[in-house]
């Protein structure tokens, strides 16, 4: 997906991408930054077959340290992609480095 990178604590970091599955409508994109215990949905309503779903994902640390998102995608039919898609990225605190 992309390199790692560092953020600022408090600070948004956006991600942004696309799912499609040759042909077949893409019925939601999910996000997890807990290594896929929990997953949340980004809305593609309106989704087809014939076109990719572009999506962002805007994410706020509060606590400096690593992160990791893992993102993936599930069809139509309720197939969820094999593997899902990673960025590694460092929250830091510009008072303190990486002190949480």
């Amino acid at each position: 997906m992309i390199a790692p990178m560092a953020v600022e604590v408090g600070r948004p970091v956006r991600f942004t991408g696309y799912a499609e599955d040759y042909g077949v409508p893409i019925a939601a994109v999910q996000f997890s930054l807990d290594g896929g215990e929990t997953w949340t949905d980004y809305d593609v309503s309106g989704s087809t077959g014939d076109r990719w779903v572009h999506w962002i994902f805007e994410y706020t640390p509060e606590v400096a340290g690593s992160y990791c998102l893992l993102v993936r995608s599930v069809n139509d039919r309720g197939e969820v992609s094999p593997e899902p898609d990673a960025a590694s990225f460092t929250a830091f605190d510009p008072e303190g480095g990486l002190r949480g």
